[in-house]
């Protein structure tokens, strides 16, 4: 890749409708073999995800494109005060489930269209979005049957806290904080 062609925008939950349809456009082409035989990763469910990540706390995504083009991005947003944490499947001590309206960003995607892996874009995409949090940590889930992915993460500092199911009919996920202050 050569770095200067990849524009990164930031994006907050003011300008979300303004890159919707791209964030969509982008998880409909990476998600599609998923979405072909796993209802959750369907586009439908991605996008009740998306919305209800977009009307959290502090949104914000990293949205890459090179010419023009979209190749991907990363996006989260702030855990408030008031967060629960559910789906924790291994016991963890309360002191790291205990949050502030600034301890927590929950990093939700990073992802890369096909063309562009393994060519550092996702990392560029994740410190942007890292540039602008004013959180102390990131948290963010990584399919247990991907641990070249939970490997990645591991080398951009993100360590292992638990195991967590999110949701009924989700996979089951490795559990990463990062320290971002």
């Amino acid at each position: 890749m050569d770095a200067a062609t990849l524009t990164v925008t930031y994006y907050a939950a003011e300008d979300f409708a303004a890159v919707e349809h791209q964030l969509l456009a982008v998880y409909a082409e990476v998600y599609r073999d998923e979405a072909a035989t796993d209802p959750f990763f369907s586009i439908e469910r991605f996008t009740e995800r998306l919305h209800a990540h977009a009307r959290g706390s502090r949104w914000g995504c990293a949205f890459g494109e090179i010419g023009g083009e979209p190749v991907g991005y990363a996006y989260g947003f702030a855990r408030t005060a008031a967060y629960r944490w559910s789906g924790l499947l291994t016991p963890v001590p309360d002191a790291e489930l205990t949050e502030t309206d600034t301890r927590t960003f929950a990093l939700c995607e990073v992802m890369v269209r096909e063309p562009w892996r393994g060519t550092g874009i996702a990392h560029t995409l994740h410190e942007e979005l890292m540039s602008h949090r004013i959180e102390e940590r990131s948290h963010l889930l990584v399919e247990e049957e991907h641990p070249k992915v939970r490997a990645v993460y591991e080398r951009w500092g993100y360590r292992w806290m638990g195991t967590m199911q999110p949701y009924p009919d989700a996979p089951r996920y490795d559990s990463l904080v990062r320290p971002l202050i």
